[in-house]
């Protein structure tokens, strides 16, 4: 039987406008992710982000812990800790602390930080990050896997006999992604390490997107054979942005809420253009949305007919994160993700098929049953109707 598909979120988050109570914001995102828990989503990845106004969790550690003691299932990662930010081994500790505290629940996702305006109030050079990550990568997998001390230099931080003191509670480690956009520095470390993959925005049709998809795959595999490591799809994350509602007229009018803030922000104040989108009046937007391959605004069966068609360019892949956003407003944004949860994802998790076959076979023995049942009560009813003294009498032994 195939891999079940797993649905969950990414969560930047992207509260735009700017000027909106944080605290709020902050209550919204957890309320997000106690839904999705309560739907059957499967996981839920966290960003860190420090400037711009919009991306406002700055430790998705904390906001982990604190999701995680008010939820039961969902698992929950970091999407993505920026890790040339922070030094390895206390990223290694606090991370196995999590894993710990949620027995098994956490996620760590990767990256070398997409905002440049975070690593330039620590001195970070943009041309620095990448490789900063992949040398960072593989001292904190070595703290997390070899019981033996480590000792490193950068210019950034110094380790010395470093090692962590408790084990993962996962055996034998939590799972370890790494994300990719355009370069292929997230599946250079991934295939390295045999790690997950988690690709985002990378699903665009066209040659830039095709291109970038096969590049993330390819690298990954390469690499892969290269260190004696397999490539798992099962572990391979795509990442995209969707709404929908019960028609796709209704979809449309939902996003006209908030769309065009988070558009302005991705254009004009967020200087990441591994990740920038097009358009400039409301209908353009909405239109590169649906026709550029990144997402969908429309209906279910519209979000089933988008992942069909990234099962056939990607090969196969083991999970569907939406982009979290605040296109529509709160009660149209709840009913987004239930509506997916009942439509979409029985599609590829096959958890209605039982249900199917068994309706169609009762529907196929219908007319005969139907005859035989309404038979049986006619017959009772006859039999109770009689007259006491036309029915059989015991006979005296």
């Amino acid at each position: 039987m195939p891999n079940r598909m797993r649905f969950g979120i990414f969560l930047a988050p992207f509260h735009a406008p700017t000027g909106q109570n944080p605290t709020t914001a902050f209550a919204r995102d957890l309320a997000t992710i106690q839904l999705m828990d309560e739907l059957g989503y499967d996981e839920a990845w966290i960003g860190e982000h420090h400037s711009c106004g919009v991306e406002i969790i700055p430790e998705p550690a904390i906001f982990i812990g604190w999701a995680a003691a008010q939820t039961k299932h969902i698992r929950l990662g970091t999407g993505v800790l920026s890790l040339p930010y922070h030094n390895p081994l206390w990223v290694a500790d606090r991370m196995i602390l999590l894993d710990h505290l949620t027995r098994g629940r956490v996620m760590l996702g990767l990256g070398p930080g997409a905002l440049p305006t975070d690593a330039a109030m620590i001195g970070i050079d943009p041309a620095e990050q990448r490789e900063a990550l992949e040398h960072d990568t593989d001292v904190l997998m070595h703290l997390l896997l070899d019981d033996e001390p480590i000792s490193v230099e950068t210019k950034r931080y110094r380790l010395v006999d470093a090692r962590c003191q408790l084990r993962p509670y996962t055996d034998p480690c939590f799972e370890v992604g790494v994300a990719a956009i355009a370069s292929p520095a997230g599946p250079r470390m991934a295939g390295k390490h045999g790690l997950a993959l988690l690709s985002v925005g990378a699903t665009m049709r066209g040659d830039e997107g095709l291109d970038a998809l096969a590049l993330h795959w390819n690298v990954m595999e390469e690499r892969a054979k290269e260190f004696g490591q397999v490539a798992d799809r099962n572990k391979w994350r795509l990442v995209g942005p969707m709404h929908v509602a019960e028609t796709r007229e209704q979809a449309l009018k939902d996003v006209e809420y908030g769309i065009e803030d988070w558009f302005d922000y991705l254009q004009h104040t967020a200087a990441a253009p591994q990740f920038r989108p097009l358009g400039e009046t409301l209908s353009e937007r909405i239109e590169w949305v649906n026709e550029s391959g990144i997402g969908v605004i429309g209906t279910p069966d519209d979000a089933v007919a988008q992942i069909r068609k990234l099962e056939k360019q990607s090969g196969g892949f083991g999970s569907y994160l939406m982009m979290a956003h605040d296109w529509a407003n709160w009660e149209a944004t709840k009913r987004h993700y239930e509506l997916f949860a009942r439509y979409v994802m029985p599609q590829f998790q096959g958890s209605a098929t039982r249900l199917q076959a068994s309706e169609r076979w009762a529907q196929s023995r219908w007319q005969e049953l139907d005859a035989k049942q309404s038979k049986a009560i006619q017959d009772w009813s006859a039999k109770r109707d009689q007259p006491q003294e036309t029915q059989s009498a015991p006979t005296a032994g």
